[in-house]
């Protein structure tokens, strides 16, 4: 996340990448809520289960979602294939996606 942010910025960064497919297409989405804004996107965040990330099983043609989060108080990453996306990472997912203003087809 080195490229929009340095080490000392302490706001809040979301960043959601989608690889894979049957085209392969890379997209990318993020997010820099503040203020009031930053409260509702930590709700999200925090709801995540991010010690029990489920093993992500390749499956050809599928998407790969890879999750990136900066606070104050560090980063928090993980990867998800595309049938591991469910719940509140899915909820994230869009989240992310809706702020940037670029929403993609649904994948679910």
């Amino acid at each position: 996340m080195s490229e929009t942010a340095g080490p000392d910025d302490d706001t809040l960064l979301v960043r959601v990448v989608r690889t894979g497919g049957i085209a392969g297409i890379r997209r990318q989405w993020q997010v820099r809520p503040a203020g009031r804004d930053a409260d509702r996107w930590m709700a999200l965040i925090d709801r995540c289960p991010w010690r029990a990330v489920p093993d992500r099983t390749p499956a050809p043609d599928r998407f790969v979602w890879d999750i990136c989060v900066r606070t104050p108080e560090g980063q928090r990453r993980c990867s998800l294939g595309e049938r591991q996306l469910t719940g509140p990472w899915r909820e994230l997912v869009d989240a992310v996606r809706e702020a940037a203003g670029r929403p993609s087809p649904d994948t679910r």
